[in-house]
């Protein structure tokens, strides 16, 4: 027995409640809509039927009356006037004897009152009414008054009395079709009532079967599962009640096991995760440790190394000026080959020592204005400008919070290297702007030089990477990645754009002011420059209110508008040279200072 009832899982259990509860409403229902028809056909019975034979049984009687007193009436006045009541009382009588038979086709007992009373009605006529109308007319009133007895009285009464009989007997079936009415009425109420008990019993035994089935084997669960939650979680659970809920229980215990098997694994990951970390914190600080003696290495060495190698320069020179000529060719070459690696190490140094120092040395950050950095820029790159007859330009830069020699340090190697890295025959042209992006300045330098292969954007970062030989271009392959240090130092980063149509545009972000971004979103970026301004700015168009431009042969009222023609064959030459560049550090000029304009003319 056990068996078949763990088989009748929730849903069977409360399905079969709910089709015992069905059937009971369903007969209820059908035993209502029969007792309903039977109510209302009595109901119509009464109305459509008894009623009116009640009110045609008094218009018999009256018409019985109407005939009685009109003979009375004749055999007094003799005049035929008088009968006319007669005739049209006996024309009532029959068509409301016609009348009560159709009503009363379901009432025998009524018919056979109806045709005593005719009967009764035919032997006053035949006995009384006939033989006065015939004596007042042939013999006159008194003759006809004659005949109106006592006995002729006691037969209408008999009349009557039959009529009498008739209403009652339509009296008695109205009130059996009026208790019909009643019981059916009541039988209705009886079996709403009985709907009514049969929906409160069930809602009651669906409550207690819920609680029984539902809620006390979950709340059971539930517990079971606290105590797991509680960090036990090797305790068993075990479902109980219907099917689903004993699978429900396998299933969070299995669920439990798994999770307690996961956390097994997670202890033991941890354990070796805090023993990785321990290493690794002990290799971060030995590398730490390690790069900060590489740096104090990289510093101590380049500059310990410039007092013997400005021995070694300087007396190379010595024997270069005071020999040259003297010796063979050969000596001479020897010579020069000296000088010249001991020049170039000195550079090496030097650049070294530079970005050696890019972070070590700090002043603290403060707010630069851009635009009064690019006059120093332009001071500090003036001679190698002058040399190549190059124009520079510059948009209204923004303020930014950083450190002003390393960013008059970054700049002034992207000028030089835009000037140094140039196509030959063509004036170099370098412009700077810069355009607010999100919480970012995005600042570029854009040129019109040889250009950078896509596949040497990355390269040309690295420290020491030349991708020409030493003698197409001057230079130690430092100077970018000093930029690339001092951009990352201030919090932002660099990449070179290579979609621009000629030259070589070099980008780098730097963090805005939060006033600047605050001014951004609130009104249109104010002073951040369109993405395409720069190439109106490196083309020689109209530059913006508060821009500079440092350049050959500049006129100080306008910029000549570049050829479109001549941008293309730019371009093509650009194409046909394959040309990448390195970087150097720019030498400090005595340039001339500020016009205090919108331009600048250095020859």
């Amino acid at each position: 027995m056990s068996v078949g009832v763990s088989w009748w899982t929730l849903r069977r259990r409360v399905l079969a409640l709910l089709g015992v509860v069905g059937v009971l409403l369903l007969s209820v229902a059908v035993a209502e809509a029969v007792v309903a028809s039977k109510n209302r056909e009595y109901t119509d019975v009464l109305l459509m039927e008894v009623g009116p034979l009640r009110v045609q049984g008094q218009e018999m009687l009256n018409a019985l009356l109407d005939q009685e007193t009109a003979v009375r009436g004749y055999a007094v006045t003799a005049d035929p006037e008088d009968l006319a009541p007669y005739e049209q009382g006996l024309a009532q009588e029959r068509a409301t004897a016609q009348e009560i038979r159709q009503l009363s086709g379901k009432y025998p007992e009524i018919v056979a009152d109806l045709q005593a009373v005719e009967q009764q009605a035919d032997e006053w006529r035949r006995a009384v009414a006939q033989p006065v109308i015939e004596t007042t007319r042939t013999s006159g009133t008194e003759a006809g008054q004659a005949l109106l007895t006592d006995e002729t009285r006691q037969r209408f009464d008999e009349v009557r009395g039959a009529v009498a009989a008739l209403q009652e007997e339509i009296l008695t079936a109205r009130q059996a079709t009026a208790r019909n009415v009643e019981q059916t009425g009541n039988l209705l109420v009886i079996l709403l009532i009985v709907a009514a008990l049969v929906v409160a019993v069930a809602g009651i035994a669906l409550l207690l079967a819920l609680d029984r089935m539902v809620l006390r084997p979950l709340t059971a669960l539930a517990g079971q599962v606290r105590e797991v939650v509680t960090g036990d979680y090797t305790h068993r659970i075990v479902g109980g009640g219907p099917p689903e809920f004993q699978r429900l229980g396998a299933d969070v215990d299995a669920m439990r096991q798994r999770i307690a098997a996961d956390l097994a694994e997670v202890r033991e990951a941890r354990e070796r995760i805090e023993w990785v970390n321990t290493q690794l914190q002990k290799q971060a600080e030995e590398l730490t440790r390690s790069n900060r003696d590489l740096e104090q290495f990289a510093y101590v060495a380049s500059h310990d190394l410039q007092e013997p190698l400005r021995k070694v320069a300087s007396f190379c020179q010595l024997l270069q000026r005071r020999y040259a000529g003297r010796l063979d060719e050969r000596a001479d070459q020897y010579i020069a080959f000296a000088v010249d690696g001991a020049q170039r190490m000195q550079r090496l140094i030097n650049d070294l020592l530079a970005f050696s120092r890019i972070g070590r040395l700090t002043a603290g950050f403060t707010e630069v204005n851009m635009n009064n950095l690019m006059a120093e820029v332009a001071a500090q790159t003036e001679p190698a400008r002058q040399y190549a007859d190059a124009e520079l330009t510059w948009d209204d830069l923004p303020v930014i919070r950083g450190e002003e020699p390393l960013l008059t340090n970054l700049l002034v190697n992207l000028v030089s290297n835009s000037v140094k890295f140039r196509r030959p025959e063509v004036p170099p042209k370098v412009h700077i702007s810069a355009r607010l992006v999100g919480e970012e300045w995005e600042i570029s330098c854009q040129d019109n030089g040889i250009g950078i292969e896509p596949e040497f954007a990355d390269k040309i970062f690295v420290i020491f990477q030349r991708l020409h030989a030493k003698d197409a271009y001057p230079g130690t392959g430092i100077g970018l990645a000093i930029v690339k240090k001092i951009v990352e130092y201030h919090g932002g980063r660099v990449w070179v754009d290579t979609d621009v149509p000629e030259g070589t545009a070099i980008r780098f972000t730097l963090p805005a002011r939060p006033e600047d971004v605050t001014a951004a979103q609130a009104d249109q970026p104010a002073g951040a420059v369109a993405p395409d301004s720069d190439a109106e700015g490196r083309d020689g168009g109209e530059q913006p209110e508060g821009a500079g431009t440092v350049g050959a042969d500049a006129d100080p009222d306008s910029v000549p508008e570049a050829d479109d023609q001549a941008a293309g064959a730019q371009r093509s030459g650009v194409a046909r040279q394959g040309g990448s560049r390195e970087a150097v550090g720019g030498d400090a000029g005595s340039g001339s200072g500020e016009t205090g304009g919108m331009k600048e003319a250095v020859r």
